[in-house]
């Protein structure tokens, strides 16, 4: 309500200025109006009363064109010459007047050329036996008619006596000089055209105007008046418009100076605003700012910093290295930072330290370091973001230790599946050591002279085997147990030799097909041999399960490795069903899978090894049907070196 308040307050003095502006603009409009109707109907009066004035000299003419007449019908034509002489004399607008005949021959005329006049409205004249008028004509270039007035004698009308005038002339000796100084005069057709005028003004001379109709003379002719405009009244406009400028400057004043004092105040508010927003952002920062000056005190922490470390603002503020939440044991690396900090040196990146917060507790802490810099843009000392990591390197590496546990039964899970694939690897190798066994055996017990010869090819096969058990239980073993993962240089040959060994007994139980495409004299990869070999059995497992429902002819399962540049591609491929495109897009994602039974995390797995080894997993689709599974893996980095020299 204050403000509000305090608004209208501000606002009364520019309204107070507008309402004057627009009441003398109101005034001076009302005036201007006023004015305008006062010359308008004077025009009117005036050429009202001009109308009636020249009807009044028409209707004269009139009478003395008929008193001609009766003249010519009474004493002849010299009567009738000495007459129009004397009218001619008297009325200038008259040019001429001729007396003709019943059938329209002229039997006088003066001035004698007149005689070959028009004759127009002679015949109306002593049809109606009453005067009569011409259409308007044009004579020796000027618009001109004539006034007919019936001859009559004993017998009745025997001929008509008719007066030329002028249009032009009638305004001139008609129309007073006082109404030609303040009005034009002119004499217009029913078209608009002019016929006569009294006088010519220019168009920018022209005000109002007003038309009367002139008839007669002739039908559809008027009188249009024209007021001449004026000098304009500069005293009074010019006062009027000094006073218009100067309350507007008042306005214009008294507006700038309100929205200055609207900036400011709302200045004002956006700094109450910001503050108070920037110390809310501050109370629910969980990242540290300390900001230091040019040698290295504690000028500013937040309300985070001060949880983390434990001390409180007050504590802290003017603190000088070494700092109290500085561990001893990283004292000296810290007071070197804080130099190399002092000089200029911050790193671009963030630096990871060591801090002990106030109850001796150790934690793990980002810093970013940026130059402070204040309004001048000088630079006024150091600000800094401190991250608390502690929890999230814990996280990581519980994170990490699950990941492997999860790979570690996913290998379980996969050798479980393996059993009778074992069984019967080993179930060959051992009967052959039980026969060879067994023959040694009896060539000891029946033979009187050892046959060495064939007693050490006996033992030789019988070693023979053992080793080959020996190795595929190694080969389990090593599958299965649990261990670290060491990437070393890696031959991809091997890997797959193995995974062929492990996927035989099943290949030969689902009838499909293994063909490895290995390209020769392939360099080694840096990898961990068993989670590659994992992530081969895998996809190689995957592949099979696609191909239940394929022809047993087209049931081929492809394992190809190549080398493209620095890194070694790994291919395999499978002649199944493929996959929906939807399907493609989500296939990598945890717990996602196409399988009635599958738990969506083999693929997901798969992805993890490869890109902890610096790889890329991906899919697409086989060429002729099925799905084809790749992966890459960085050259190790002797062959590296020797590849790019």
């Amino acid at each position: 309500m204050r403000l509000l308040r305090g608004r209208v307050v501000e606002a009364m003095p520019v309204l107070a200025m507008a309402l004057i502006v627009l009441l003398l603009g109101a005034l001076v409009w009302l005036f201007e109006r006023g004015e305008q109707q006062s010359q308008r109907r004077q025009l009117i009066e005036d050429v009202l009363w001009v109308e009636q004035n020249l009807h009044f000299h028409l209707s004269s003419n009139e009478e003395k064109l008929l008193q001609l007449a009766e003249a010519a019908g009474r004493d002849g034509a010299a009567a009738f010459l000495s007459q129009a002489r004397h009218v001619l004399v008297n009325n200038p607008e008259i040019d001429g007047i001729v007396w003709r005949g019943a059938s329209g021959e002229v039997v006088a005329a003066l001035p004698p050329a007149v005689g070959t006049g028009r004759g127009e409205g002679a015949e109306m004249a002593r049809s109606l036996g009453k005067r009569a008028y011409s259409n308007v004509f044009s004579k020796d270039g000027r618009a001109a008619f004539e006034l007919n007035a019936p001859v009559f004698d004993e017998a009745g009308v025997v001929g008509t006596v008719a007066a030329t005038m002028s249009l032009d002339a009638l305004l001139t000796h008609h129309v007073p000089w006082w109404f030609a100084v303040r009005y034009q005069l002119e004499v217009i057709d029913g078209e608009g055209a002019v016929l006569a005028a009294k006088s010519r003004l220019r168009r920018d001379e022209r005000g109002p105007s007003y038309v009367v109709p002139f008839d007669p003379p002739g039908h559809g002719l008027g009188l249009l008046s024209t007021l001449r405009r004026g000098e304009p009244p500069l005293a009074r406009y010019g006062l009027a418009a000094a006073i218009l400028v100067l309350a507007l400057s008042a306005i214009a004043s008294l507006w700038a100076m309100r929205r200055h004092i609207g900036r400011r105040l709302a200045a004002e508010e956006a700094l109450r605003a910001e503050h108070a927003l920037r110390k809310a952002m501050e109370d629910s920062l969980t990242v540290g700012l300390r900001a230091r000056d040019m040698e290295g005190r504690i000028i500013y922490v937040n309300a985070a910093f001060c949880r983390m470390v434990g001390w409180t603002a007050e504590e802290l503020l003017g603190s000088a290295p070494p700092m109290p939440y500085w561990s001893p044991e990283e004292t000296g690396n810290a007071m070197d930072r804080n130099r190399r900090l002092l000089a200029g040196e911050a790193p671009a990146d963030c630096i990871e330290v060591r801090f002990r917060r106030r109850d001796g507790e150790r934690f793990d802490a980002l810093v970013y370091e940026a130059p402070l810099i204040d309004a001048q843009g000088r630079q006024s000392g150091w600000m800094g973001s401190v991250i608390d990591v502690t929890e999230r390197k814990r996280a990581d590496e519980l994170a990490r230790q699950q990941q492997e546990r999860l790979q570690q039964t996913a290998r379980l899970v996969t050798m479980g599946e393996m059993a009778t694939t074992l069984a019967h690897e080993l179930n060959q190798p051992l009967s052959a050591i039980a026969s060879y066994g067994t023959g040694c055996l009896n060539i000891l017990k029946g033979a009187a002279e050892i046959p060495r010869e064939e007693l050490a090819e006996g033992i030789e096969r019988l070693n023979a085997q053992a080793q080959r058990a020996g190795e595929i239980i190694r080969r389990v073993h090593e599958f299965v147990r649990k261990r670290e993962t060491v990437p070393a240089p890696c031959a991809l040959a091997a890997v797959i030799e193995d995974t062929a060994a492990f996927l035989a007994f099943d290949a030969r139980k689902r009838g499909y097909r293994i063909v490895a495409e290995v390209e020769p004299d392939l360099p080694l990869v840096t990898a961990d041999r068993i989670m590659i070999q994992q992530v081969l059995l895998n996809l190689a497992r995957n592949g099979a399960d696609a191909m239940a429902t394929t022809p047993s002819e087209r049931r081929e399962l492809a394992i190809g490795v190549r080398r493209t540049g620095g890194l070694v591609e790994v291919a395999v491929a499978d002649r199944g069903c493929g996959l929906a495109p939807d399907a493609a897009e989500r296939l990598f994602t945890p717990f996602f899978t196409t399988k009635e039974e599958g738990m969506g995390m083999g693929l997901n797995i798969c992805r993890s090894i490869v890109e902890h080894h610096e790889g890329r997993l991906w899919y697409e689709p086989r060429e002729g049907g099925g799905s084809r599974f790749l992966f890459s893996l960085p050259l190790a980095r002797d062959t590296a070196e020797v590849v790019a020299a």
